[in-house]
């Protein structure tokens, strides 16, 4: 693309500096909080009323029997299609409208949006609510400058990514809205700083590992066992021989920050013994041995390693105090998993977005891969779609804080790259 083709877009991105923030604002107003999965069809409604009047085509989609959906909270997803004069590919921003729940340590109300200086504050500002904005002005900016355009824009809408988007992209990408035949390009605005471009992701493997022990009176524990102190013995096996493993196993995906470009373990739960009383409950416990223990483990995996070894590694340690530990019983339960997943970089929608970023930014684009996973999982697994990246304004860092922030000149910004790669793709 040549700077005089530049220029027309840019100038409509500049001009709608003001509705970005007012879009952006509007969007936090919408408390679309996940769980449970609050307000999803009203900010769905917002934006179909909005994209209809810029001339695409809407669909509101229900995720009925997905993880979550029901009556009280039903799992609406929307999808815009604005057709060009020719044919030609589809380039698609898929963004979620969901955000988690709002903490504590705030010193602004989380939904009001308030801006202060170049900064707008409110949950969801920077994951994503900013990057949804930006690609709707993206979009619309580029159809005012190139009204002629071939194939397709798309912009989406969905719902859940925040607890693993089986209510959203996973159910649509089932309904072959991902397929690489409908969609050629898709960009997620996630935010991941706005000169940079994310590739893909790590994967992950949860799962829930239960001691089994018996249950007998505390002042005679002799008589029972003990399935916390089964636990410990696990954990220690852990700590003596999965976690300096883990260690030694690094990528070469350029994972961000870096310490997560190794193999990584967490303990996200235990669970054992009497349960937790109420608050303000007075009473004393009930002298028992623990007859079970869970904990929930959220394991990391790289690209280089397969999820049957990592699965049968954890499997071997666990065997292996059932050997040598009297008494000692387990169980294993697959929760969740997903295989990492990283774009080529020469693909042709990392190459546009890299050529956008150099030229309103002046820089070259910095390449990197999310530690944690996010919707690309299922556009590529379930879509069967390779050409995707997450590309969007925000500091990931400020994710899912207190004070959540995303600053205009970083929208505007990224809005002019996703405008100009829709040039580029479009427009030749």
């Amino acid at each position: 693309m040549t700077d005089a083709q530049d220029s027309p877009i840019l100038a409509e991105i500049a001009h709608r500096r003001d509705d970005l923030v007012a879009l952006t604002r509007d969007l936090i107003r919408i408390p679309t909080l996940n769980p449970p999965g609050q307000n999803y069809r009203e900010i769905c409604d917002f934006l179909a009323e909005r994209l209809a009047r810029a001339g695409f085509a809407v669909e509101l989609i229900r995720a009925e029997g997905a993880p979550g959906d029901s009556d009280a909270h039903p799992r609406w997803n929307l999808v815009a299609r604005r057709a060009g004069a020719a044919p030609g590919d589809c380039v698609h921003f898929n963004s979620h409208h969901d955000v988690v729940q709002v903490g504590r340590g705030w010193t602004r109300d989380p939904f009001a949006a308030e801006v202060e200086g170049d900064r707008i504050y409110g949950r969801g500002a920077c994951d994503m609510k900013g990057g949804l904005a930006a690609s709707v002005i993206a979009a619309e900016a580029f159809i005012a400058a190139c009204p002629n355009y071939r194939g397709a824009i798309e912009i989406s809408a969905t719902a859940d990514e925040e607890s693993g988007g089986y209510g959203g992209v996973a159910h649509l990408a089932r309904q072959g809205r991902f397929s690489p035949e409908r969609v050629q390009h898709v960009i997620i605005p996630e935010p991941l700083h706005k000169d940079r471009i994310c590739l893909g992701h790590r994967g992950v493997w949860w799962a829930e590992i239960e001691t089994r022990g018996r249950i007998a009176h505390g002042s005679m524990p002799f008589l029972g066992d003990c399935a916390i102190r089964h636990m410990g013995a696990v954990l220690a096996e852990m700590e003596a021989r999965i976690y300096p493993r883990l260690a030694g196993r690094r990528t070469a995906m350029p994972v961000i920050p870096e310490a997560a470009r190794q193999s990584t373990l967490n303990i996200n739960a235990i669970h054992g013994g009497e349960p937790e009383q109420p608050e303000g409950y007075t009473g004393l416990p009930a002298p028992c041995v623990p007859d079970r223990c869970r904990i929930t483990i959220d394991r990391r995996l790289l690209i280089e390693e397969d999820i049957a070894e990592v699965k049968a590694e954890m499997t071997a340690l666990l065997e292996g105090l059932k050997a040598s530990r009297p008494g000692f019983d387990y169980a294993i339960r697959d929760l969740f998993e997903v295989q990492p997943t990283m774009t080529d970089r020469s693909a042709p929608v990392v190459r546009s977005t890299a050529a956008a970023i150099e030229r309103v930014l002046g820089r070259r684009a910095g390449y990197v891969v999310s530690p944690g996973t996010y919707d690309q999982k299922h556009i590529d697994r379930i879509g069967r779609l390779k050409n995707c990246i997450a590309y969007g304004p925000g500091i990931l860092d400020l994710a899912h804080q207190p004070d959540e922030w995303v600053g205009i000149a970083d929208m505007q910004d990224s809005a002019a790259v996703m405008a100009l790669v829709l040039a580029d793709l479009l427009a030749r």
